[in-house]
């Protein structure tokens, strides 16, 4: 990726075409004392007020950065490197972190064992990271007094309330809301579709378990979404572009969105990927639609 200037107009070059930066853009990017907060990166002025017909008088690149003297008076050197950047879909973290992909035959799973320090040790980083490439991580040895697992859960992130609460306890019910407080066998979904954004994060703590069976299953979207994609183009084109309605309501509380099954990004890279059983989801034109649904989270993807 690649900025260049041609005749007063800057370019962004990458690798296939060019496409012009409007000069606006790059005006309510100034960095100056009297545009910018150095301390909160806040603009000190409204880009509002600007004049809509703000052009490049002059600019010139040199030593790595591009200086332009805009029509309103203004002016600007601005970093060429930090200005590509802007236009990067890459998140210099976390998209750096490749995603692998796991099926049935995933073996050698690292457990991480907790301890007194381990949220300030490298083993929290390994396993962030290792949850980031797999999508899931297992840690033994958490504390299971005054619901610990809330201030495990805040050493990560902030944790999000929903309408359960800042945590609830799964168990089975005699009036149960959800299938989540049954003993019902439930195969494999994702929970709380019904919700915008969905849960990014969601720890599992088993606190007792007094029963025999009851194993927990899981499948990488990620896997199943790749394979789709090269075996079946039309099943992925339908999934990710055909909405249907979640919805959960109880007593309480009405929950409701409307989403792909395949959800992807502005680039076409998954975002995630809703399965759920509820009988809310609306009726879908598309025909094709039932046909495809089900292909997603086939057996051969489980991991036991």
């Amino acid at each position: 990726m690649k900025i260049e200037l041609i005749n007063n107009k800057i370019y962004l070059n990458n690798g296939n075409s060019n496409e012009e930066i409007h000069p606006f853009w790059l005006r309510e990017r100034l960095d100056g004392e009297e545009f910018l907060d150095k301390g909160t990166q806040q603009r000190l002025f409204d880009p509002s007020a600007m004049n809509c017909e703000i052009e490049i008088e002059k600019a010139k690149i040199s030593d790595g950065f591009i200086e332009i003297n805009f029509n309103d008076g203004a002016s600007s050197r601005i970093n060429l490197e930090k200005l590509a950047t802007e236009f990067s879909n890459k998140d210099t973290v976390i998209k750096s972190i490749n995603k692998i992909k796991w099926d049935s035959s995933l073996e050698n799973i690292k457990n991480f064992n907790f301890n007194e320090n381990f949220f300030e040790s490298k083993e929290m980083h390994d396993l962030l990271v290792s949850f980031y490439e797999y999508g899931f991580v297992i840690i033994k040895n958490v504390p299971t007094e005054n619901n610990f697992i809330v201030n495990f859960a805040n050493s990560i992130g902030s944790v999000r309330r929903t309408n359960f609460g800042e945590h609830f306890n799964v168990r089975s019910k005699s009036h149960p809301n959800d299938l989540a407080y049954t003993s019902l066998y439930i195969s494999p979904h994702t929970d709380n579709p019904y919700r915008n954004p969905v849960p990014c994060i969601q720890i599992l703590h088993c606190i007792e378990n007094e029963v025999s069976g009851g194993f927990s299953t899981l499948v990488d979207g990620y896997t199943v979404t790749e394979h789709l994609k090269n075996q079946d183009p039309e099943a992925y084109k339908v999934l990710s572009e055909v909405k249907v309605r979640f919805k959960f309501t109880d007593k309480n509380v009405v929950l409701e969105d409307w989403s792909e099954l395949i959800h992807l990004d502005e680039t076409m890279l998954l975002i995630g990927v809703k399965r759920n059983f509820n009988l809310s989801n609306n009726f879908v034109r598309e025909k094709r639609f039932y046909r495809l649904e089900n292909v997603l989270f086939s057996p051969f993807h489980l991991l036991d």
